[in-house]
């Protein structure tokens, strides 16, 4: 009997997207539709069963959220799903779970296949949390029997015993995430399939969700796990599949899949190209792009890699002019200042011209999330001479240089960068033991 529990040939999944025509109204009276709908009913008809009814707009468009995707995953394999926002990583586990259907080839799955897709799916907000416990049990695949027998082990994970008779219309955000992620995790299917459960919570709840995917993974059920933490995904797998626009990019090691995920060009965010942004009196920042370690454009820092920006500017040859550079976290928080002059002790050239101007960096210990860059020209010690908001944006995808599977997030609270040990840490014991019972 073969091993392969689930195998994906040529797979494809076609949505239709529709476009309002230039120059068409945007809003239409009802009178108007009524009477396209008396007069197109046999057109109708037709866009009913190819499924055109859905599209809203004049013009209509193929999309491919997937298209000739190939891979096997054995029994007992924890695989990772690794893709930039768009790439098709949830199209691909609605597929596996049945949600949808593909366009173009098949999927075989050997095996009972429990998904989390969305944590708190099928919770009602009227119904209480011992309720819901058992509603939400039942549609993700639990009998009656078995969700007795794991209930105190989900109320114990959850946390939530105090207020378990209480209607979860009435809980929190972080209790009601933590009763739907604790009635998923406490499934035993074949085949788990996990979508991101690890981006909602505190710090905590997410390392106590941590361990429970490595307890499901330790007794040899087969785990699709997606998420863009790259700390959990090295932690929980060892294997991965990177999908970039809808097509495979990459299978193998996870070691060698964050690494290509990484590599991946940057689609438009770590190039800005743009004659909108204007000019100073004396200066005009044209282009901006950030470049990883082998000076390619990218628009992700890994933790430990160094990095470099690359500005290109026009100058009218004024002498005493610098450029500085202010990083800004996701709150709109200006967190660091680079500055050519005061930091580097250089100007920009005195002589009218283009330039590219590349500056490098040490390695930062960020937290994970989303930064950008102001960019500006200055007169030194006077003010700024042409300054570009947001001119470069990026994402820290985990924050743990150690590789350990704890990742520090900026939503967590406690800042935008890590403390790193410049040596290794010692603890020296110091005075008497203290006697037993004083």
């Amino acid at each position: 009997m073969s091993d392969v529990v689930i195998r994906a040939e040529n797979l494809g999944k076609k949505y239709l997207i529709g476009h309002q025509a230039a120059g068409r109204e945007r809003y239409t009276a009802l009178r108007d539709v009524v009477g396209r709908q008396v007069k197109g009913l046999v057109s109708s008809t037709r866009d009913i069963l190819t499924g055109r009814q859905f599209i809203v707009g004049d013009e209509v468009e193929e999309f491919w959220a997937l298209k000739d995707v190939n891979f096997e995953i054995k029994r007992g394999e924890v695989v990772g799903i690794i893709g930039r926002n768009g790439a098709g990583k949830s199209t691909l586990l609605k597929i596996l779970s049945r949600i949808t259907e593909p366009t173009t080839g098949r999927v075989e799955i050997r095996g009972r296949v429990a998904s989390l897709l969305e944590v708190g799916t099928g919770f009602h907000p009227e119904l209480t949390g011992r309720e819901n416990i058992y509603l939400n049990g039942a549609i993700l695949g639990m009998t009656r029997a078995e969700i007795k027998n794991k209930f105190d082990e989900i109320v114990a994970f959850a946390e939530v015993e105090r207020f378990l008779d209480t209607p979860v219309k009435r809980y929190s955000s972080g209790m009601y995430v933590r009763l739907a992620f604790a009635v998923a995790a406490h499934l035993e299917p074949e085949i788990l399939v996990v979508d991101e459960v690890l981006a909602v919570g505190d710090a905590e709840f997410q390392n106590k969700c941590l361990g429970k995917m490595k307890e499901v993974a330790v007794h040899g059920r087969t785990v699709l796990f997606v998420s863009h933490n790259m700390a959990a995904i090295s932690s929980l797998t060892r294997s991965a599949i990177v999908l970039k626009k809808g097509g495979l990019a990459f299978v193998g090691s996870t070691a060698e899949a964050i690494k290509n995920y990484v590599q991946l060009p940057a689609d438009g965010g770590a190039v800005r190209e743009t004659g909108a942004w204007g000019s100073g009196r004396h200066t005009g920042i044209r282009e901006a792009r950030l470049l990883d370690a082998n000076g390619q454009p990218t628009g992700q820092i890994m933790p430990g890699m160094p990095f470099q920006l690359e500005v290109e500017f026009e100058t009218d040859g004024t002498r005493g002019l610098s450029c500085d550079l202010l990083l800004v976290d996701q709150n709109k928080a200006k967190i660091a200042l680079g500055s050519l002059s005061h930091f580097e002790g250089q100007t920009l050239p005195a002589v009218a011209g283009s330039y590219r101007l590349s500056m490098g960096f040490a390695p930062l210990n960020l937290a994970a999330g989303q930064y950008t860059l102001d960019i500006s020209t200055s007169i030194i010690n006077q003010s700024w001479d042409h300054y570009v908001d947001d001119a470069v944006s990026f994402e820290v995808l985990y924050s743990n240089p150690s590789g350990l599977p704890w990742n520090f997030s900026q939503g967590f609270g406690y800042g935008s960068f890590s403390l790193p040990f410049a040596r290794a840490t010692r603890v020296v014991r110091i005075g008497a033991t203290l006697e037993a019972g004083k």
